[in-house]
């Protein structure tokens, strides 16, 4: 039986990070997005690259008309401009290159004495895709050498810079001028620790998906497993019974085969419905789950393979929610194939006890001894049933008791307590 194993992050990531417009996607391998250490196999952000371009330069030609003492922003401007815009093209890839290199053009453009606009728009691109990557170090270097530049640019040399005559900046303007840089790496540093939540989240999502995937498995492992130990368990017994009467009781070995045909048909029909709703998409199951009220089939299941079974019952029966009504049928069912199958004594007695502390109790026990035979199968019975309890907050105890028999017992608490039922109020 095959298994196709399918990932919730599988393709396409279209509820991908908040910053994933800006850094784009990563390796391309489905173990990072956004941009990576060394940017092996990032695209080209063509789209949003362009878009900054655009603004840069439309948006310095407006903003030139209303600074008439900086130098025309002429060819050689407005290819200093597109050069530091286009520079981003390479920010996943190299995006220490590209944080340096932008800083380096922005100075570049102020120093020539080209109006002021939206050329800081680069810069602040490049260092939020260099933080979010993981350069802390570098962008916040490549933002201090700019800012230092800056300073130098506009007290320091501006006497000797264009455009000529152009008076000391105003140390006010340094403020805003700081607040922005600080408003830039404060929003890198938020695109980076919500990049990394993310990467955590996808992570835990990834493992429980992985952990439900191994549940699952485990799951239809015990199931077949209960099945077909059951089943084949009444099988390998017919079958000698069969042989050893084929001759001198030819009426006997009929009913043994017929035994046998009714026991196969039976496996078959449950293997049959656990491969359908591994095939079916959904979860709801295609038939209803054995429980503990078809207990009298295995009473007569185990009588056909020469057991005989004593069910006694506790308490006041009440429903049970789906998994315990399981769990208690797959127990005894399994119990009853072991007592087949390990046990000398062909008689076997169940308890089913309802307890006032909403849990069930279930006691399987047999008079032994235990045969010498090698009886096949897999041994993971009582793993098995052990799981099964667990599953439910409950517990499994089997071993040997003291007058030389077997007891399996399991205590499987209720997952809801069910309501009383009020008896019928008499009329007037």
């Amino acid at each position: 039986m095959g298994e196709r194993r399918v990932h919730e992050d599988d393709g396409p990531d279209r509820e991908g990070p908040p910053w994933r417009w800006w850094t784009g996607p990563g390796r391309g391998d489905g173990t990072d997005e956004g941009p990576t250490e060394s940017g092996a196999g990032a695209r080209w952000p063509w789209r949003s690259t362009l878009l900054v371009t655009a603004v840069v330069l439309i948006g310095t030609t407006f903003a030139a008309q209303a600074q008439p003492d900086r130098e025309p922003l002429g060819v050689a401007g407005r290819l200093l401009l597109a050069g530091c815009a286009l520079l981003l093209l390479a920010r996943w890839r190299h995006p220490v290159a590209v944080v340096f290199g932008t800083a380096l053009g922005a100075l570049a453009y102020l120093a020539a004495g080209y109006p002021y606009g939206p050329v800081f728009l680069t810069l602040a691109v490049a260092c939020f895709s260099a933080v979010v990557a993981g350069h802390r170090r570098a962008a916040w270097t490549a933002v201090g050498l700019w800012w230092a530049g800056h300073l130098l640019v506009s007290h320091a040399f501006h006497r000797w810079l264009s455009p000529t005559g152009d008076a000391a900046a105003p140390w006010g303007s340094e403020v805003i001028v700081g607040a922005w840089l600080v408003a830039i790496l404060a929003v890198s540093e938020l695109g980076r620790v919500r990049r990394e939540q993310w990467h955590r989240e996808r992570a835990e999502r990834r493992a429980a998906a992985r952990r439900r995937a191994d549940e699952e498995r485990l799951r239809i492992a015990r199931e077949l497993h209960d099945v077909l130990a059951h089943s084949i368990s009444v099988i390998n017994v017919q079958a000698g019974v069969g042989l050893a009467l084929l001759d001198s009781d030819p009426e006997q070995a009929r009913t043994a085969l017929t035994t046998i045909k009714g026991a196969s048909k039976e496996a078959l029909g449950e293997v049959r419905q656990v491969l359908d709703a591994l095939r079916t998409p959904g979860t709801a199951p295609l038939a209803p789950a054995p429980g503990i009220d078809r207990l009298p089939e295995l009473v007569e299941q185990a009588a056909r393979a020469g057991l005989a079974v004593e069910v006694t019952t506790e308490g006041t029966p009440r429903p049970l929610p789906p998994g315990t009504d399981l769990a208690a049928f797959r127990i005894v069912q399994e119990a009853l194939t072991n007592v087949v199958r390990h046990s000398g004594s062909r008689r076997a007695r169940v308890l089913v006890h309802y307890g006032d502390d909403r849990h069930l109790l279930l006691h399987v026990d047999d008079d032994g001894p235990a045969t010498a035979a090698e009886a096949g199968g897999s041994g993971n019975g009582l793993a098995g049933m052990r799981e099964r309890a667990a599953a439910l907050g409950g517990t499994i105890e089997a071993g040997a008791r003291p007058d030389g028999g077997f007891r399996v017992g399991a205590d499987l608490p209720f997952a809801t307590r069910q309501p009383p039922v009020e008896p019928p109020r008499e009329g007037p």
